[in-house]
């Protein structure tokens, strides 16, 4: 049975698809089947993945608007172990389309169940908003990685977003768990990244990943030729940051 995480955080830039598309090529190569659900609408991890946005037919839209089956929406990846969910820019107008649904929060969570046994992981990108695609991946979910970069507004929005995990799990989603905060684009050369780490760790201590993921050109280049990091270039060091992300995640699942 499948353990289903959505990568989320309303802010966007804090490497939220740079997580989701790294961490489930990281998977895979260790051996992992994962499938990775696009759930925001521009669609950076359906093309960081190789696979062209403007040719996707039946995607995550569908999928929330139960007009195709689950499996009919996965398509295999160039990422060793990878399938994936494309999404494509008609996913915009789903928020609006649903608002008046029964049970809209339980859309997405419906529709991947019957995937579950197929997979090691489920990860979800979600969108950078606190809106109805990113309550359908929590509400979907068993946990939650929350990406933060070492800048500094990073703990602004997270108090907004840790209440709405609370929200989602008071109402929708009691079972959902924080899997971890990941810290992103560190620059071990700037005080400021350090500060960051350190307010992080002092303030949530054991929910913090160990694995810190460091400010990397070759992570930066690695989407625009849809390539995950561990294709692009395997001995870098976002490849080796992922990997390790990689191995915690396995490790904490056993």
């Amino acid at each position: 049975m499948g353990k289903i995480i959505a990568i989320a955080n309303q802010k966007g830039g804090v490497g939220k698809t740079t997580t989701a598309v790294n961490l489930a090529a990281a998977l895979g190569v260790l051996e992992k089947k994962v499938l990775l659900i696009d759930a925001d609408p521009q669609a950076n991890a359906t093309s960081g993945l190789g696979i062209d946005v403007e040719n996707v037919a039946i995607g995550t839209y569908q999928l929330l608007e139960h007009t195709h089956a689950a499996k009919e929406a996965v398509v295999t990846t160039e990422s060793p172990n990878v399938d994936l969910i494309p999404a494509h820019i008609d996913l915009v107008a789903i928020e609006i389309e649903l608002v008046d649904q029964e049970q809209r929060e339980l859309m997405l969570k419906k529709a991947i169940e019957p995937l579950r046994e197929n997979y090691d992981f489920i990860l979800i990108d979600c969108a950078p908003s606190l809106g109805l695609l990113t309550l359908n991946a929590l509400t979907a979910s068993d946990s939650v990685i929350i990406p933060i970069q070492c800048e500094y507004f990073a703990l602004e929005g997270l108090g907004k977003l840790l209440n709405t995990i609370k929200s989602v799990q008071k109402i929708h989603n009691n079972a959902l768990d924080i899997e971890g905060l990941l810290l992103t684009m560190y620059d071990a050369r700037l005080r400021l990244s350090n500060q960051v780490v350190e307010e992080v760790k002092k303030h949530f201590d054991e929910m913090v990943f160990d694995t810190i993921i460091q400010r990397n050109v070759r992570l930066s280049e690695a989407p625009s030729y849809g390539e995950s990091i561990i294709n692009y270039d395997a001995s870098s060091k976002g490849a080796n940051n992922y990997l390790s992300l990689a191995e915690e995640v396995i490790k904490k699942n056993k």
